[in-house]
């Protein structure tokens, strides 16, 4: 059964709008969490904020944020300052541009969203949204308040539905040229790239959501299960890998190595 909607508001391109329902594609509430407890009594322990200089509990009133512009000195903004400049409550996803699709790389993008019709009659203008970004490889750009702040976002047209991407701010993007940049440009030998396109075939198969499970999640609920019945479960410590050697002197014999070793594997 699909999770209620957390988001509904309407889709708008122009004069066409329709009213939509929003939920996050990805959740983490089947995660392991935990509490921190005193061991001595079982308890939940709570955090409180202490001031710094007077060592002192501080209320919740007396909290503001403060940004820094030297060593011990910041300007006070107040909650009531802050929400002034974000956009208001709007509840409209409002289309102002489209990009192609393959023109915004994969860096910019942050969490996604499944966006839905959230009624029969709005269900033709949502189709004729969606089908025209499909057909012309647009995508739509419009800015959305969530999670209690102003943020682009994108909307992709897929399967039946529209995935809202929120879309990372401008300096949270670091330049790959700064890392990338020093990396020398010459061309790998050829025959060495036929060797490691074989072993990329040996090793192609179909996605898998299996390929992301979580081993530690697995181990924990094992762990968790097995006190809840009393029995005191030893957890076993994961075996380490071997640092790989970088002193491969012959590249070419390394390959035909592993290649071997593929296949030897895959005829067990």
């Amino acid at each position: 059964m699909a999770p209620r909607s957390f988001w509904k508001g309407y889709l708008k391109l122009s004069l066409v709008t329709c009213p939509v329902a929003m939920t996050p594609a990805t959740s983490e509430n089947e995660k392991v969490r935990f509490h921190t407890l005193n061991a001595r009594t079982g308890n939940r322990v709570v955090s409180q904020y202490i001031d710094a200089v007077t060592e002192k509990p501080v209320d919740e009133d007396d909290e503001v944020k403060g940004y820094p512009r030297g060593e011990d000195d910041y300007v006070m903004l107040e909650d009531d300052e802050i929400e002034a400049v974000a956009l208001e409550s709007t509840r409209t996803i409002d289309i102002d541009s489209f990009v192609l699709r393959d023109s915004i790389e994969w860096i910019w993008y942050d969490k996604p969203h499944y966006l839905t019709p959230n009624d029969a009659v709005g269900e033709e203008a949502f189709a004729v949204i969606r089908e025209a970004m499909a057909s012309t490889q647009m995508v739509g750009i419009s800015r959305l308040v969530m999670y209690r702040r102003e943020r682009a976002v994108m909307l992709e047209p897929r399967d039946k539905g529209i995935i809202l991407w929120t879309l990372r701010y401008g300096d949270e993007v670091r330049d790959e040229s700064d890392y990338f940049g020093h990396i020398k440009k010459g061309k790998p030998d050829p025959k060495l790239m036929t060797l490691v396109t074989k072993l990329i075939d040996e090793r192609t198969g179909p996605w898998e959501p299996r390929m992301v499970d979580d081993p530690v999640q697995d181990k924990l609920l094992d762990i968790i299960a097995a006190k809840k019945k009393g029995r005191k479960r030893v957890a076993k410590a994961r075996p380490t890998s071997e640092e790989p050697a970088s002193n491969v002197i012959n590249i070419m014999d390394a390959l035909k190595k592993s290649i071997a070793s593929e296949r030897k594997g895959r005829s067990r």
